[in-house]
């Protein structure tokens, strides 16, 4: 009976959830990038200076999502790989908040109920975003917060535009695919970025403490380091049809304790145990299939990212190049990452999407060996509702030029991957 009533308790508060959800989703919150097929290739957060905003509003949201995988994985055999098979991976999911705390200003609040390197739930980040400033007084800055927004907290940071089609743990309603690149980067640290957005053009700089986990423990007789983040683009929808947006952006540490820029996802990749030795746990490795180039403590990086729409077709790239080291080396290694994919959408209210993607990255290893891998996708994906989606995905990953010692020597994975997400 105990049982009977804690079930009964929990459902009805999750019910209760949705359901204030639901009601605020009908007035919406403002400058608020949807979590459903609405939030599609939107990138940073809209800019408006209409307010609605009639006291603390709170949105409970999130989103679940699952895959079965079908792939196939093979090497030179001078390493043993893990043998995989054919079935369902871990479901995952989120628990978003979003408040609405004042005229123009909001938090959001991201939680990981479930991941693949964490099956306990924890917290992934959270950041003020302002808008406003009648806080301090009404009217104060007015016509400079026309165009500037603030966000200041433990957060995601925006650096290129791959971030905001990735998938996020479980909120995989944005990325047409079911991987994330294969130099993913992806990283939460604290610190604040000022935006600017006036008739198209968008500037941001940004400052963060390049930590992810944080920390007051002294290494090499300090605390760590910051690294700068900056961001130049044009974003117009040109006419009903055509949608331009171009965008560089920089991230860049002079020096911290461990840089985290491409190993920062800890919910982990889609690409179960692929490439992994024959001894790998259950909970780790974590990342199988991507690519981390190994700059501990110093790294410049820059990525610039064209998007075009044109009715239902799209364009999406990554030109990204990256330079640093270990404190252990000596001089810089260099990498660079490409990427290219096409999309097109169609049906009622395109709810129905196929897409191609090609990605490679070609890097200097620590050993000095230079290597590339390649990776293709080909997607298809049905919106049967705007928060559930569907999507199936071929991809095929290669490697090239490890020394024969490596276990990605001659190696390459392969096959389908079938995901279903639930996001609201």
């Amino acid at each position: 009976m105990k049982s009977f009533i804690k079930n009964v308790f929990i459902a009805g508060l999750l019910l209760t959830g949705l359901t204030v959800s639901a009601q605020q989703d009908k007035r919406s919150l403002d400058n608020f990038r949807q979590p459903d097929k609405r939030g599609i290739n939107v990138f940073e957060a809209p800019k408006d200076s209409v307010s609605t905003f009639d006291g603390v509003k709170v949105r409970v949201g999130g989103s679940s999502t699952i895959q079965y995988q079908a792939l196939d994985h093979y090497n030179s055999g001078a390493v043993a790989l893990k043998p995989i098979g054919y079935n369902f991976n871990l479901a995952t999911a989120n628990l978003d908040l979003d408040v609405a705390l004042y005229d123009g200003v909001r938090m959001h609040l991201r939680t990981y109920l479930s991941s693949r390197h964490h099956p306990e739930p924890y917290v992934k980040g959270g950041y003020f975003q302002i808008d406003k400033l009648d806080f301090v007084s009404e009217g104060f800055l007015e016509d400079v917060m026309k165009n500037v927004t603030i966000k200041i907290g433990h957060m995601e940071n925006n650096y290129g535009d791959a971030h905001f089609r990735r998938s996020d743990n479980a909120q995989a309603i944005y990325n047409p695919f079911v991987g994330n690149l294969i130099m993913d980067a992806f990283t939460t640290e604290v610190g604040a970025e000022l935006y600017y957005r006036k008739n198209g053009f968008i500037g941001m700089v940004g400052f963060s403490n390049g930590k992810l986990n944080q920390s007051v423990v002294e290494s090499n007789g300090n605390t760590g380091g910051a690294s700068f983040l900056a961001k130049l683009g044009y974003d117009k929808q040109i006419n009903d049809d055509f949608r331009f947006r171009l965008t560089g952006s920089l991230y860049n540490t002079g020096y911290v304790q461990n840089n985290y820029l491409y190993t920062a996802d800890r919910a982990g990749s889609r690409y179960y145990f692929v490439m992994e030795d024959v001894n790998a746990s259950a909970s780790s490795p974590f990342r199988s299939g991507r690519f981390d180039p190994g700059f501990k403590n110093q790294i410049t990086a820059i990525m610039i990212n064209p998007f075009v729409k044109y009715g239902g077709l799209e364009f999406f790239g990554t030109a990204e190049f990256a330079n640093g080291k270990a404190n252990t080396e000596v001089d810089e290694r260099n990498v660079t990452q490409m990427a290219g994919e096409l999309v097109y959408r169609f049906g009622k209210d395109e709810n129905l999407f196929l897409g191609a993607r090609y990605n490679t990255v070609s890097a200097e290893l620590s050993s000095g060996d230079d290597v590339d891998i390649n990776r293709f996708q080909l997607g298809a994906g049905w919106f049967m509702t705007k928060n559930i989606l569907a999507k199936v995905e071929y991809v095929n990953q290669q490697y090239k030029d490890y020394p024969t010692t490596s276990i990605l020597n001659d190696g390459k994975f392969k096959g389908l991957m079938v995901e279903a997400v639930i996001s609201f």
